[in-house]
């Protein structure tokens, strides 16, 4: 299987740069017209885009290719192709509908070397969680507006366009039948023993030729210089030390990889618009999550970009407002997946309150679009409520697999924290909600609490509020993360049976005695790494730390399951919106050291 060195920008991602050859396999963008993601990819025996080096008239396959990032996100490859040595640099400029490539050869004897790009445009897909094929017909035109080739889709009008532009002359060669476009674009050089040479192709995007072809050229205009020196200083406005550079590496990739792939603008109409990942091999793609979103990615955008999670508030409380709380969307806000999750109708609300917390800007509140979520969201959670009990249910749990029993003990924390942190953001309005949170937690303690076989009083996982519970644990909803939302104490004796009983080599989905000590669940039978968040915020987190050292998640990037040897993934590869709550909680746990 293939390694890959994901980047991006907002508008456009390359999930699948390939770590063996630098090739390009596949370029996505989000389309909201389409309700989800656009991605372009090559065949299996050509890829969408590649680096181009012939050496003496012979195409040089790459050896002794190795990797760095600059700023922890920009990649960089080296690598030998026959005689030549040869540089290739990805830049996905912050603010540009597009990226460069620039491509770096030096010999130490005389040769001639054919530098440039080349690929195949075989299919053009749709993708929300499911792939398709999009159905229409790819141009490959001759255009005065770049004075090279572009190429474009059209189902009797432009569906999207995508043009390159070069900082030399090219010559361009195409071959092109129904379902395919194969390209190259090169420069001829005769490279002098020491001498170096560089060419660098921008690809613009856009909605058709001119919005393409121009965002290539406004690249060019700009210069790779200055569009370097943008995006690194963008970049180390928001990178994080921590105290071994290993550590320093998985918090600010994964932190890159979260804003860029947990967030987008839309090809379309521009707007930002937030998903679980932007990359199709993560199984839920390019669909959106209140949960996701607001509980893992928000807090580490918080961390670091201010303005960048307030606008996130306003897509939420906007485009999203209508159905939080229900299962999953669609990036215009309509419905995806039906079926009510108590957590996801209390994410927009703690989200809200983690803003104004950190950065005292309470103007949000004026804002009707707010004030409007916020009512909808109390309306919501009233129909929930049991008739009698102080307990709100959930039809699905926080893993989106279906519940046992409908009260569950986290999500009605968060009915808890939330109702008490409206009640605390404005008592004029929300005051009267403090009551109804402290008779929530009541019940909790009353109804979610249970004695097990050592004797011990523990929380339970879920309850019908009639004497029936469930023993269980879900890392994306821990009962872990009791005290790191406040609800109680960590030397509360309930709090620590609980921990102790998941977290003993008895429980089902522990993996105590292995190298990766966290805990699995039904929905992936693997140690998860969101439990590896959740032990660096339930006071494991020297566990956490070692873990973290010899983890090899999904080449570096956050995954759902993984190996419980060597934390490799094994399931949920390129996760965006755990990348960021991997992000917050290393953050967390550092800075109360």
């Amino acid at each position: 299987m293939s390694n890959y060195i994901p980047t991006g920008n907002e508008y456009v991602t390359l999930p699948t740069l390939r770590e063996a050859d630098g090739a390009i396999e596949a370029v996505g963008f989000l389309y909201m017209a389409q309700k989800g993601m656009v991605e372009l990819r090559g065949n299996e025996q050509l890829p969408l885009m590649r680096p181009l080096v012939q050496v003496n008239g012979t195409i040089a396959a790459l050896t002794n290719v190795t990797w760095t990032r600059d700023c922890y996100w920009i990649p960089k490859m080296t690598a030998c192709a026959g005689a030549v040595r040869l540089q290739a640099t990805y830049l996905t400029p912050v603010g540009e509908r597009g990226f460069g490539v620039r491509l770096t050869v030096s010999a130490d004897e005389n040769v001639s070397v054919r530098l440039g790009m080349d690929g195949c445009w075989a299919k053009s897909l749709h993708i929300v969680n499911e792939e398709k094929e999009i159905e229409g017909r790819k141009y490959c035109l001759q255009s005065h507006w770049n004075h090279s080739v572009l190429f474009e889709m059209r189902a009797g009008f432009p569906l999207f366009s995508f043009a390159p532009m070069a900082d030399a002359q090219v010559q361009s060669d195409v071959v092109q039948d129904k379902e395919e476009i194969r390209y190259a674009l090169y420069r001829d050089y005769d490279l002098l023993a020491g001498e170096e040479e560089s060419l660098t192709v921008y690809w613009g995007f856009g909605f058709e030729e001119v919005s393409s072809s121009t965002s290539a050229q406004e690249m060019l205009r700009r210069t790779w210089d200055w569009e370097y020196a943008k995006t690194t200083a963008w970049l180390q406005e928001r990178i994080y030390r921590l105290p071994k550079e290993k550590l320093s590496e998985i918090y600010n990739v994964n932190l890159f990889f979260c804003m860029f792939f947990s967030t987008g603008r839309t090809i379309d109409t521009e707007e930002l618009v937030c998903v679980t990942s932007r990359s199709p091999r993560y199984y839920v793609s390019a669909a959106y999550w209140d949960r996701d979103t607001l509980l893992w990615s928000f807090p580490a955008i918080l961390d670091v970009d201010e303005k960048a999670a307030k606008e996130t508030l306003f897509y939420v409380f906007g485009r999203q407002g209508r159905n939080h709380g229900v299962h999953s969307r669609y990036i215009d806000g309509t419905v995806l997946e039906p079926g009510f999750e108590l957590d996801e109708l209390m994410a927009p609300i703690i989200a809200l309150t983690n803003y104004t917390g950190k950065t005292g800007d309470l103007s949000v509140l004026s804002e009707p679009v707010i004030r409007k979520g916020i009512t909808r969201i109390l309306e919501k959670l009233a129909a929930c409520r049991h008739p009698e009990v102080h307990l709100y249910e959930s039809f699905l749990q926080p893993s989106d697999d279906m519940q046992v029993y409908p009260y569950l003990t986290y999500d009605n924390m968060l009915v808890w924290l939330a109702l008490n942190r409206l009640a605390t953001l404005d008592s004029d309005a929300y005051g009267d909600l403090a009551a109804e949170a402290a008779l929530v937690k009541q019940a909790i303690y009353a109804y979610c609490t249970f004695e097990n076989d050592a004797g011990k009083r523990c929380f339970c996982w879920s309850t019908d509020a009639c004497g029936n519970h469930e023993v269980y644990d879900e890392p994306p909803g821990s009962l872990q993360l009791l005290p790191y939302y406040g609800f109680c104490e960590k030397t509360d004796p309930l709090w620590q049976n609980t921990v102790e009983m998941i977290r003993s080599p008895a429980y089902r989905f522990s993996f105590s005695d292995q190298p990766i000590a966290e805990i699995g669940c039904a929905h992936a039978p693997y140690p998860w790494l969101l439990s590896l968040c959740n032990s660096l915020l339930s006071g494991h987190e020297a566990q956490a730390w070692r873990e973290l050292e010899i983890v090899k998640l999904d080449n570096g990037i956050a995954c759902e399951g993984m190996d419980p040897v060597d934390g490799s993934s094994r399931t949920g590869e390129a996760f965006a919106t755990c990348a960021g709550f991997l992000c917050h909680s290393m953050r967390v746990a550092n800075e109360q050291k």
